[in-house]
C-alpha cells in the first residue's frame, strides 16, 4: 500500500474515532435538561455537572500531554475512548449526586487521555498535510454537534435508565482507534525516543498563541451560549429561530475546519489564522448590531472564522514546542479552551445585570485581541523530509499536522 494510502486510512480511522469521542464532550451538556427535568436537579447543580467534565478534563490534559511527550502511549486511545464512554453511560444510572458527578469526572478524565496522543498520531499520519489534519479535527466538530441528537434519541425515549446505551460510540470509537493505530504502525509509526534530535521550544511564540486561542475559545463558548436566545431576540422568532441559528454555527464550523486545512497548504497558517481573526472581528459585529434575519448570515461568516483556524493552532502549538508536542497538545486543547467555559458565566451575570446584547458587545474586540498576540508571529521551521531518518517528535512536524478535540 502507498504511503499516500496509508496516511489516508489512519487520518480517516482517526478522524472517525475522533468524533464518537468527542461525542462524550457534548453529551454531559446534552443531559443537563434530562437531570433538571427526572432528579429535579437546580440549575446550579446541573453546572455542577458540566464543570466535573469540562474543568477537570481541561485541567488534566496537559499532564497527559507531558507524559506522551516521554513515552509513546497509543494504547491510551482505545483505552480512553472507552474511559470517556463509560462515564457518560453510568452518569443517567448513578443513585446519587456525589456519584453522578464522579462518574462524569472520570468520562472527563477520559476524554483528556485522548486527544494529546491522538493530536500526536494524527501529525506522524498527515505527514505535514494541513488538509488531512482539517479532516481530523472535522471529526471531533462532528462528533460534538450530534451529542444533543444522541442523547434525546436515547433519553428522550427511555428516560435517564436508558443512559448505559450511550457507550455505543464509545465501544465503536475504540476498535478504530485501534485500527487506526495498526494502520500507522504498518506505514512507520513514531519511535518511543519523542523529541529528541528535534528544533528548539519557541515558548514565548507558544504563549501568545495561546492568548490568541483564549480569545477565540471566550468568541465560541459566549455564542454557544447565548446566541440561540439572542437571534429568538432580535428576530422575533420562536424557539425554531433560535435553534436555527445554533445549527448554523455548527455547521459553519464544519465547513471552516476543512476550509483551513486547504487554505492553509495553499497560503501559509499564519497568514490564514490572521484572516481568519480579523473576519471573525467583523462578523461578530454583524451578529450583535443587524438586526433582523440577516444576523443568520452572520452567524454563519462567525462560525466559519472561528473554526479556519481550529487545527492550525494546533500544528503551530506543536511546531512551537517541538520537543513537547504532547505539552502542546494538551495545552491547547485543554487549558485555553477552559478559559471560555470559566468566562461564559461572567456573560451570563452581565446579561442579567444589563441586557444580552449590551453581554455580547465585548465579544466583537476578542477577535482583535487575539490578532494583536498574533502580530509578529513567525511560521515555524520546516519540518525534515519524511523520508528521512527523524525521530517521532519530530515526524510530520511543521506544516500542519494535527488536530484538536
Amino acid at each position: 500500500m502507498s504511503t499516500k494510502r496509508v496516511r489516508n486510512r489512519a487520518i480517516t480511522l482517526l478522524s472517525l474515532g475522533h468524533a464518537c469521542v468527542d461525542v462524550y464532550q457534548g453529551a454531559v451538556a446534552a443531559l443537563v435538561p434530562f437531570f433538571v427535568a427526572e432528579r429535579a436537579y437546580s440549575y446550579a447543580a446541573a453546572s455542577g455537572v458540566v464543570l466535573a467534565a469540562s474543568l477537570l478534563s481541561s485541567v488534566v490534559q496537559p499532564l497527559f500531554g507531558a507524559l506522551t511527550d516521554r513515552w509513546a502511549m497509543p494504547w491510551l486511545l482505545p483505552l480512553s475512548a472507552l474511559t470517556g464512554g463509560a462515564g457518560v453511560a453510568l452518569s443517567g444510572v448513578a443513585d446519587s449526586y456525589a456519584l453522578t458527578l464522579t462518574v462524569v469526572a472520570v468520562s472527563g478524565v477520559g476524554v483528556a487521555a485522548y486527544h494529546p496522543e491522538a493530536a500526536r498520531a494524527a501529525r506522524d499520519a498527515a505527514h505535514g498535510s494541513h488538509t488531512a489534519m482539517g479532516w481530523f479535527s472535522l471529526g471531533g466538530n462532528v462528533g460534538f454537534a450530534l451529542a444533543p441528537l444522541l442523547v434525546a434519541a436515547v433519553v428522550a425515549t427511555g428516560g435517564l435508565g436508558a443512559s448505559p446505551l450511550l457507550a455505543v460510540p464509545a465501544v465503536v470509537g475504540a476498535a478504530l482507534c485501534a485500527a487506526a493505530v495498526r494502520s500507522a504502525a504498518a506505514g512507520g509509526g513514531p519511535a518511543a525516543d519523542r523529541g529528541k534530535g528535534a528544533g528548539r521550544d519557541d515558548w514565548r511564540s507558544f504563549l501568545r498563541l495561546s492568548g490568541a486561542i483564549v480569545c477565540r475559545s471566550i468568541v465560541f463558548v459566549g455564542l454557544s451560549a447565548f446566541v440561540s436566545l439572542y437571534v429568538r431576540q432580535r428576530t422575533g422568532g420562536g424557539n425554531v429561530a433560535g435553534t436555527a441559528a445554533l445549527c448554523v454555527l455548527y455547521v459553519g464550523g464544519a465547513v471552516g475546519t476543512v476550509a483551513g486545512g486547504r487554505l492553509a497548504d495553499r497560503y501559509g497558517r499564519l497568514t490564514v489564522v490572521r484572516h481568519a481573526y480579523v473576519l471573525t472581528g467583523l462578523a461578530v459585529a454583524g451578529v450583535v448590531l443587524v438586526p433582523g434575519p440577516s444576523v443568520y448570515l452572520f452567524v454563519a461568516v462567525t462560525s466559519a472564522g472561528l473554526y479556519v483556524p481550529f487545527s492550525l493552532h494546533i500544528t503551530l502549538g506543536q511546531d512551537y514546542l517541538p520537543r513537547r508536542v504532547g505539552t502542546a497538545s494538551g495545552v491547547t486543547l485543554g487549558l485555553t479552551v477552559s478559559a471560555g467555559g470559566l468566562a461564559a458565566p461572567v456573560v451570563g451575570a452581565l446579561a442579567d445585570a444589563t441586557s444580552l446584547r449590551t453581554a455580547l458587545v465585548p465579544l466583537i474586540a476578542l477577535p482583535a485581541l487575539g490578532r494583536l498576540l498574533l502580530c509578529g508571529l513567525r511560521e515555524p521551521a520546516p519540518p525534515e523530509p519524511p523520508g528521512q531518518a527523524v525521530p517521532a517528535g519530530a515526524v510530520g512536524s511543521g506544516s500542519g499536522s494535527s488536530s484538536t478535540a
